[in-house]
């Protein structure tokens, strides 16, 4: 039986702390995990038993949440984030991280964040999750897909304004997105030879450079000098005709330029089981892909599906690795 999965707490003032309690009562013994956090900061009516070793959780898991316990200095409002707790959420992914690594987890699962009270609580220097797991890991480049049963797509660039993409947009940067997905669909999906298909920047893919040069000039031959590798890369496509039920049937995964691109498709195709998987790591990550919801945090209404799904999809990669 492979390690449990550690979940992190992320921010207890947003909606992680109820989806947690919520994803333990649907899973429990089919997907064993434990919460990495303050169990004061879960809904009371769950049961919660604290650990102090991951080899605790298959044994507790059927009655009770276990529990990693991390003390937080401040008591828990939610909607509320305040910047004292910050140290201790980062704690709480430095865990998870140290414990994935060490074997004695399987997957790192990671609930929200609030980034604006990890900079004003902590100094948080990252614009996220993705590139503070990457700077624990030691990892220059990591790639964000998201995925669920109908798309798995990945973003070339991230986190930046639409009018830097292309310049941020390089060869290199390209070359080595389509290389860490085709090896983390290979090594973490169980797809023996991926086929990638990868979206034009421009409308129309450029038009042949009526709408724009860049994959006349060196989008196109970069995927052309591609042939020959151990996984199929075909395109550019017109973004807008990549995503339908045909043409997703053709590809693995695809590559989009640049993140709206990306996560339009997947959010509305399937927008409460997308789950946003880290490729590239020295270890598996995943998380639901939504924020801490603060307007809704602590009312009983979040859906937990998206984490209960990431937490079914750590499971999964774990198995094929």
């Amino acid at each position: 039986m492979n390690a449990p999965i550690a979940l992190s707490c992320g921010d207890p003032a947003g909606v992680g702390p109820e989806i947690a309690a919520k994803a333990w009562s649907e899973l429990r013994e089919s997907c064993p995990f434990f919460y990495i956090g303050d169990s004061a900061h879960l809904p009371s009516d769950v049961p919660t038993q604290r650990i102090k070793d991951p080899a605790q959780v298959n044994g507790i898991c059927a009655n009770s949440l276990p529990v990693l316990q991390l003390e937080f200095p401040s008591s828990n409002m939610p909607g509320q984030p305040d910047p004292a707790n910050a140290p201790s959420v980062i704690d709480a992914i430095e865990t998870g991280v140290s414990l994935v690594q060490s074997g004695a987890a399987s997957a790192l699962c990671t609930a929200p964040i609030h980034k604006k009270a990890l900079i004003d609580g902590a100094g948080f220097a990252y614009p996220g999750h993705t590139e503070f797991l990457a700077a624990l890991a030691g990892r220059k480049r990591v790639v964000m897909m998201l995925a669920s049963d109908q798309l798995r797509v990945v973003p070339a660039t991230i986190h930046i304004p639409l009018s830097r993409v292309p310049s941020e947009l390089t060869p290199d940067l390209l070359r080595e997105t389509i290389a860490i997905t085709a090896d983390g669909l290979r090594k973490q999906f169980g797809i023996p030879h991926p086929r990638i298909a990868v979206a034009g920047l421009n409308p129309h893919a450029g038009e042949g450079g009526k709408m724009g040069h860049e994959e006349l000039d060196w989008i196109a031959p970069l995927i052309a000098g591609l042939d020959g590798t151990d996984y199929s890369v075909t395109g550019p496509y017109p973004a807008d005709t990549l995503f339908h039920a045909a043409a997703r049937a053709r590809y693995d995964a695809a590559i989009a330029m640049y993140h709206d691109q990306a996560l339009i498709p997947i959010k509305t195709l399937d927008f409460d089981r997308g789950v946003n998987v880290t490729l590239g790591l020295p270890f598996i990550r995943t998380s639901p892909d939504h924020g801490t919801a603060l307007d809704i945090a602590g009312k009983g209404i979040a859906n937990p599906t998206s984490l209960i799904e990431a937490l079914k999809l750590a499971q999964r990669m774990a198995q094929s690795a």
